[in-house]
């Protein structure tokens, strides 16, 4: 039971949530493990964009049946409760989820309420992230700043991996570098450095960008991808994923795209099963 946690500055665009997804939705559909996808954020709506369009209704669907348990509308708000009162157990959260795939894949979307309420709630993160983590197999974190260095700093202590998501421009290369020497979270085996939106055919490659960075293995990248970004406003990256997942004709773009969402999937779970080891 891991938490991975993905990061970025802040400052930019670097894809970290539709990364996020994409190796989410791998992972939940090659894998057999039970994972769950927290976001951290305020009234953002591109997690949910990618896998479901909000209807006025309480039943919760997945793609596998639906969820017997009660949906909750604004799940992080009633699982605060449960934190504050003390009564929050592990197997609890899913009551407050959206199913994606059952038993694979489950959302605890972000707070789409006030601003007042969210600046409250926001504290509590950490207890729900580390008690999913005591019921699910991996817990993976969209972390947005909005949260609050405090409680940033809090979940990225607790995160077994931390996936450092950067854009594919010299400016953002050199401020990572910077904040890595002096930030020795970031210097760790923890952290994996990921591009986002990666342009294969850029001067800035992985190959360059992991030469420049003095990373051997580290860089990892996320592909654009024509398809898989309509599918993220659309609602059907599930679908796309399923579609696509037995391309293996080397010239077709998806199959460059799932290669490498294999890739830094595969990385995530070395590194984890490493950490793991080392205890």
């Amino acid at each position: 039971m891991s938490i991975v946690t993905f990061w970025n500055n802040g400052r930019e665009q670097t894809g970290k949530t539709i990364s996020m997804v994409a190796i989410a939705t791998y992972m939940a559909i090659e894998h057999n493990r039970r994972i769950l996808v927290i976001s951290t954020g305020h009234k953002d709506e591109t997690l949910n964009n990618c896998f479901w369009k909000e209807k006025k209704q309480k039943k919760n669907m997945g793609i596998f049946g639906p969820n017997t348990n009660i949906a909750m509308e604004d799940g992080i708000e009633g699982l605060a409760k449960l934190v504050k009162s003390s009564r929050i157990q592990p197997e609890m959260i899913t009551n407050y989820t959206k199913i994606v795939f059952k038993d694979r894949l489950e959302i605890l979307k972000c707070y789409s309420g006030g601003r007042g309420q969210y600046d409250e709630l926001r504290q509590v993160y950490p207890e729900i992230i580390n008690a999913a983590n005591k019921y699910y197999d991996l817990v993976l974190v969209d972390l947005d700043r909005q949260i609050g260095e405090e409680t940033e700093n809090r979940i990225l202590k607790d995160s077994d991996l931390i996936v450092a998501t950067i854009g594919q421009r010299l400016t953002s290369i050199d401020n990572f570098i910077e904040l890595k020497k002096n930030n020795p979270m970031f210097q760790s085996s923890r952290t994996l450095i990921l591009i986002g939106r990666y342009d294969k055919f850029s001067k800035y490659n992985i190959k360059n960008i992991s030469r420049y960075m003095k990373e051997r293995n580290n860089v990892l990248t996320i592909p654009y991808n024509t398809l898989f970004f309509e599918a993220c406003d659309e609602a059907k990256v599930p679908d796309l994923f399923l579609r696509i997942r037995q391309t293996n004709n080397l010239e077709d773009r998806n199959a460059f795209f799932l290669s490498e969402v294999k890739r830094v999937t595969e990385n995530i779970v070395y590194r984890l099963q490493d950490s793991q080891r080392k205890m």
